[in-house]
């Protein structure tokens, strides 16, 4: 019989994040292309840069860059995570785990820093 290690166990969270990175890649993502990469430039939305630049620069503009960016990231990570372990690199083992999710982790930091910096 397996013997459970004691400790914190983080799968459950990694599934979670890889769940909502993966609703955001079907629903967010594609809304955002079709509204600020289609329709606003076609005129269909008729919103001025001014007010789109002072709701970025919000707290709401914030949590959004951090959702659309994290959540795919976590999402690829976990994938890429469990592609390694099915092609038997790595065997999904903690060094993989960490560099998998250090690197989303890290892409989320820098899009957070770039959305401060702006």
């Amino acid at each position: 019989m397996k013997q459970r290690i004691k400790g914190l166990h983080l799968e459950p969270l990694w599934w979670g994040l890889f769940s909502a990175g993966g609703v955001c890649f079907a629903v967010l993502v594609p809304s955002v292309v079709l509204v600020f990469g289609l329709l606003w430039p076609l005129g269909v939305v008729d919103v001025s840069f001014t007010t789109l630049q002072s709701w970025y620069q919000s707290l709401w503009g914030l949590v959004f860059t951090a959702v659309v960016i994290s959540l795919p990231a976590f999402h690829a990570a976990h994938r890429i995570r469990h592609g390694l372990h099915d092609m038997k690199i790595g065997y999904g083992g903690s060094t993989t785990a960490f560099v998998c999710y250090g690197s989303a982790m890290v892409v989320t930091a820098l899009g957070v820093i770039a959305w401060w910096s702006a």
